[in-house]
């Protein structure tokens, strides 16, 4: 089975950079994630958005992708699997400096940058996590996690509940992270995307908070590269 990279790097790169490895959210490697990726490179990174469905696996952006998503959240060593390759993959681009790795996700992809830092890789110094979930599923790992952690939260966001927040901060305490949460109040799920309108369903655009938890991870990464 084969996987897709989108790389986005600054116009002129005259040394090897710090890189970001960027998750995307159920619907896949698409549009919206390139997009990101792009804003991502203009921070001074190299950006690869990767791939863990497979070539022409694209779902949705509005609709229901639970049929790309739900067999990997059930089986979360393939997923992590997937997740090590593509980070592999970027420690090999030319312009990355492959001492210097971070990851961001979005939703689905929160949750994945999150179990890449639970399986400790080399030289992964911080991971960002946007309206993901908190679980770490059946991998029970115990080694100290070296990456460290933000995650950017809707205080309102219903498929998140507060149980969550607290086995995930017993489960960052015991693996002695460094770990930070930023709760964003009125905030649901999918605040950060503009698209998100669809209340009903716990999903809703937060112009506040999105631009807030954007700075929060602009900071975050100048501290830990």
């Amino acid at each position: 089975m084969e996987f897709d990279l989108y790389i986005a790097q600054p116009e002129r790169v005259t040394q090897a950079l710090p890189a970001i490895f960027v998750a995307h959210a159920w619907d896949g490697l698409n549009a919206p994630i390139e997009k990101i990726a792009r804003q991502v490179a203009q921070l001074g990174y190299v950006a690869v958005a990767v791939d863990v469905y497979g070539q022409g696996m694209r779902g949705n952006p509005m609709g229901d992708n639970s049929r790309l998503m739900n067999p990997l959240l059930e089986d979360r060593g393939i997923l992590r699997n997937r997740l090590r390759a593509g980070y592999a993959a970027i420690g090999e681009i030319e312009t990355v400096d492959a001492t210097r790795m971070g990851a961001i996700g979005y939703c689905f992809g929160g949750s994945c940058v999150l179990d890449l830092a639970r399986s400790v890789p080399k030289h992964l110094k911080g991971v960002v996590s946007f309206h993901g979930g908190l679980t770490g599923g059946e991998l029970k790992d115990t080694k100290p996690i070296e990456a460290s952690i933000l995650i950017e939260h809707g205080w309102d966001d219903p498929l998140v509940p507060p149980d969550d927040y607290l086995a995930f901060a017993r489960e960052m305490d015991e693996r002695q992270a460094d770990w930070q949460a930023h709760i964003h109040g009125g905030a649901v799920h999918a605040f950060t995307f503009e698209g998100a309108n669809m209340p009903e369903k716990g999903l809703q655009y937060h112009e506040a908070a999105a631009r807030r938890a954007w700075q929060s991870m602009r900071n975050f990464f100048a501290d830990v590269f």
